[in-house]
């Protein structure tokens, strides 16, 4: 055998085997792998300073999600999801309220157990992330604590949120698309019939949020503007609470909300 074909077959031996024994010795130092629909994800602890251990969700080096550890697992540790807490806080609250993307279940988690008359769906498109949820994110443990999805406060379904959006015929006092992949965070749902749509599922104090993750100034910044854009064609009043505005050139989980009626929201960086 020619020695590039030798050195090749070792080299495919090698890698073989690295991936085999990867899962193990990540297991060892106490991360997870699972595969999804979206490609591999680790689900690992993290101790901080700041708020103790929280346990993260992370899909193709991208952070999905992050929760508290223990007796605040039903507590928001993102900072765009504690401004999600606040504009509902100031919309008077919602009976009714959609979730399209689960992921570790933050802020369904939150819904429910700090929002008692919330009946509360949520579309995952991933069956894997919603186990994850189940086993890793303390979803089972809500469900033991509140007893939400047995009393039909909430729904979980395994769907694509956006045709689920498209074919429901409900309408809800809170949509929240917290959604994304790669350089589309909002996908269709950022487009004109993406604002219509949404906006025909909305009751009318109906609250629309979105977590729209891009630099708030720059080149980068073009999606921000688009849906800033389109969904002031369709909605009375859109509002956007930056993560970042002191540095609005680097990418931030940016609050987007578009209602038809003004809300007191002090921080946003821009309105109509």
């Amino acid at each position: 055998m020619p020695k590039p074909l030798v050195a090749l077959f070792v080299f495919v031996c090698i890698l073989d085997v690295i991936v085999l024994l990867l899962p193990r010795l990540l297991r060892l130092r106490g991360v997870d792998m699972i595969r999804t629909k979206f490609g591999p994800a680790l689900v690992f602890d993290s101790p901080t300073d700041e708020v103790g251990t929280v346990r993260l969700l992370n899909v193709r080096g991208t952070f999905q999600s992050v929760s508290f550890v223990g007796d605040d697992y039903a507590e928001l540790a993102c900072m765009y999801h504690q401004y999600f807490a606040e504009v509902l806080d100031i919309a008077g609250g919602a009976d009714s309220a959609l979730v399209i993307g689960g992921g570790g279940f933050s802020f369904p988690k939150w819904l429910v157990a700090h929002c008692p008359g919330t009946h509360v769906d949520v579309v995952e498109v991933d069956p894997a992330i919603i186990r994850v949820a189940r086993e890793r994110f303390f979803l089972d443990r809500l469900e033991e604590d509140y007893h939400a999805e047995r009393d039909g406060r909430l729904r979980v379904e395994c769907a694509d949120g956006w045709a689920y959006l498209r074919e429901s015929d409900q309408r809800w006092d809170l949509v929240v698309n917290d959604a994304f992949s790669g350089k589309r965070p909002l996908g269709p749902m950022r487009t004109d019939k993406g604002a219509r749509i949404i906006h025909e599922h909305l009751t009318e104090r109906g609250v629309y949020l979105a977590n729209v993750i891009c630099p708030l100034e720059g080149r980068r910044s073009r999606t921000l503007e688009e849906t800033v854009r389109t969904f002031a064609e369709e909605f009375a009043h859109v509002y956007v609470i930056p993560e970042r505005p002191e540095d609005p050139r680097h990418n931030g989980d940016n609050v987007f909300v578009a209602c038809d009626r003004e809300l007191a929201i002090a921080r946003q960086y821009r309105r109509k």
